[in-house]
Order: C-alpha cells, then structure tokens, then sequence
C-alpha cells in the first residue's frame, strides 16, 4: 500500500455538555469528551475490570449545531474522523499538547431526549408532554445531518 490511512471510528457516551466556540467568519467549532470502555475479567481474581479511555471530539460549523442542539450529557452516539495533535503556549510560557478527533460523520444512537420520550411511554401517567409524531427519533426532518 503506498498511501497511509489516519480514520477513527468510536461509539461513546458524551462526557458533558457540547461546548460551542464561535469566530468572527461565521464560523464554529463544538467540543466535547466522549467516554469508551473495555470490559475484562481479570484472570488471577475474577474480577471484573472496567477500563475508559476519554477522548477529545471536535466537530465543525452545521455539524457543531447539530451536536450542540441534540446532544448531552451521557447521550451514546458514533463517530467517524481523524487525530489531530497540536500543541499551543500558554502564558506562563509552558507548552501544552493535546489529541483531539476531528469528526467527519457522526450518527446518534441515543439521546436523553429519546430515552425521555421512552419512558413516557412505557409510563403514561407521566406529567410531561410528549410529541409521538416527530420522526426519526425526535429530530425534526429538516435538522437532519443528511
């Protein structure tokens, strides 16, 4: 193979909230950390292991918005994209390295909203609202990423 591959595929639950960034172009950037765990029983104690890995997500511009509008806190959604390190100078003159994954394509797989809505169904007596005709899990037609 001559050419060389940087693509990262990951489904996760959100760590918080999605923080948007706005520029003087118009143009945004939405950031947040997604949660991945490995589960393993540890040989020797039969323990059962939970292992997480963090991982910083960057999405840019209507995709930021989408996220920004839809996500949240513990929400599960995949991610396509590629790593991306920098580093930067901060005041007191160190330099700080991060990784981050620059998100291509994204597809929710729950969100809080959904499970909400869910669980009204399955309690009708619930005292909220609920609208059963909004397609696509909840997400109006017109906001959708495709």
């Amino acid at each position: 193979m001559n050419g060389t591959l940087n693509k990262v595929m990951l489904i996760g639950h959100l760590g918080d909230d999605v923080k948007m960034h706005y520029f003087d172009a118009g143009n945004c950037i939405g950031r947040f950390q997604l949660a991945t765990n490995e589960v393993y029983i540890n040989k020797t104690t039969n323990e059962r292991i939970v292992s997480t890995e963090w991982h910083n997500i960057v999405v840019r511009n209507k995709a930021a918005e989408i996220c920004e509008k839809y996500l949240s806190k513990g929400d599960k959604i995949y991610v396509e994209g590629r790593i991306k390190s920098r580093q930067w100078q901060v005041e007191d003159g160190s330099t700080k390295h991060t990784v981050e994954i620059q998100v291509t394509e994204f597809t929710f797989l729950t969100t809080k909203k959904e499970t909400e809505n869910n669980k009204q169904i399955q309690h009708p007596d619930a005292t909220k609202n609920t609208n059963f005709d909004t397609p696509n899990k909840g997400l109006p037609i017109n906001d959708l990423p495709f």
